[in-house]
């Protein structure tokens, strides 16, 4: 097959674990490229992971660069001008989520991609973990019977308690649905397939937050996108889905995902609000009728769960770190799917379908309507058992 040539723009601190796994399939592909907001940011990168080619803007090396598929990494403000421009130059694209800043956008981008004949790919790749692809195999088989529905929860106090620059994150773009949303509409949808019409309610708790974290701790930050939003979704399989997403809540014992079937129950139980399925390995537990039991007394969740079956994770890609995962597994993939002829499990069809899930809650919200879907979907095929390891 063909080994691509890769260009990477955007040099932060999600960079360096991209970098460092796909360095490993260094028969696949090959980084020949890279470009940040600072020349010098840049050239210490290119230093670091031997990479050839420098460039003083992410434009220029697009234009510029001698590459079969961009990696974009930059901020979200800018994904959709870049991710236009690869296009528009002739070049593949796996682009950190969002896949745009609007649907709108999103849709522009993929019938560009379609046009000009090329992939374009989008993040987050860690449902193609150990986990997900478990929950997958376990689904597939019928152990749980027919799905019913489905729960997600994004539930803590907000990036201002732990993040360094946590602004963003209350900008227009970002909050709790559109920011952490993806991992777990992406997850949701890798499990049961396309959504066919949603709504829900958000509200904006507070005018301003305060950084709790240096260096700037104590300014102020002025919230513009709602920080709590509960919404319902219809699935096209029949399933029904429900899913909070807040930055306002202080804590929760609440399961990051649930899928409930007519002859079971699938748990992702972390505590920790940023785990789930933006890690990509991680405890699951399953409830059927043979370990089933009514409690006629409060439990502690922790005493309750011991009597689920905690299954083994049967798949590769079982890290449940944030700075030491798999990352970029869904861009390999796509270079493997243009080899093979196939399409790509991290799909830009995907990412856009929930875009415009995650955009139509939001407008549903404020109009107090269900949103009809525009685009679906092929649910992703499962990882093979012979997918490239390393």
């Amino acid at each position: 097959m063909k080994k691509l040539r890769i260009g990477v723009v955007g040099l932060g601190d999600i960079s360096r674990v991209y970098l460092n796994n796909l360095k490993k399939y260094d028969d696949i592909v090959t980084i020949v490229a890279c470009a940040s907001r600072t020349l010098e940011k840049a050239r210490k990168k290119a230093e670091e992971y031997a990479i050839p080619e420098v460039y003083a803007c992410a434009e220029d090396l697009i234009r510029q660069a001698d590459v079969d598929l961009i990696l974009n990494l930059t901020t979200p403000d800018v994904h959709y001008s870049l991710n236009k421009l690869a296009l528009t130059c002739g070049k593949h694209v796996y682009t950190e989520k969002p896949l745009a800043f609007t649907y709108a956008q999103g849709k522009e981008l993929l019938e560009l991609a379609k046009a000009n004949g090329l992939r374009i790919g989008c993040a987050p790749d860690t449902f193609l973990g150990a986990r997900l692809q478990t929950c997958r195999d376990i689904l597939d088989a019928g152990t749980i019977g027919d799905v019913i529905g489905a729960s997600a929860f994004v539930i803590y106090r907000g990036c201002e308690t732990f993040h360094p620059n946590p602004a963003f994150y209350y900008k227009q773009g970002a909050g709790p649905l559109m920011d952490i949303g993806p991992y777990y509409m992406t997850a949701l949808l890798s499990l049961l397939g396309p959504v066919e019409s949603c709504c829900a309610m958000s509200k904006r708790t507070f005018d301003q937050r305060k950084i709790e974290t240096e260096p700037h701790r104590g300014e102020l930050i002025d919230v513009e996108v709602d920080t709590y939003t509960t919404g319902l979704m219809q699935f096209a399989s029949g399933a029904i889905g429900t899913a909070m997403f807040s930055f306002d809540v202080y804590d929760s014992n609440l399961p990051r995902i649930e899928i409930y079937g007519t002859k079971g129950t699938l748990c992702l139980p972390d505590i920790d609000p940023l785990d789930g399925p933006n890690i990509f390995g991680g405890d699951l537990l399953l409830r059927t009728a043979e370990n089933y039991r009514w409690y006629h007394q409060p439990r502690d969740w922790h005493e309750v769960k011991q009597d689920w079956v905690h299954i083994p994770l049967t798949r590769p890609f079982a890290s449940t770190s944030h700075t030491e995962n798999s990352r970029g597994i869904g861009l390999i993939d796509i270079v493997l799917a243009i080899a093979e002829g196939r399409p790509e499990r991290a799909s830009g069809e995907m990412a856009l379908h929930s875009l415009e899930v995650m955009e139509k809650m939001l407008s549903g919200a404020k109009s107090r309507t269900f949103g009809q879907m525009e685009t679906s979907f092929t649910r992703p095929a499962p990882l093979p058992q012979d997918f490239p390891v390393r």
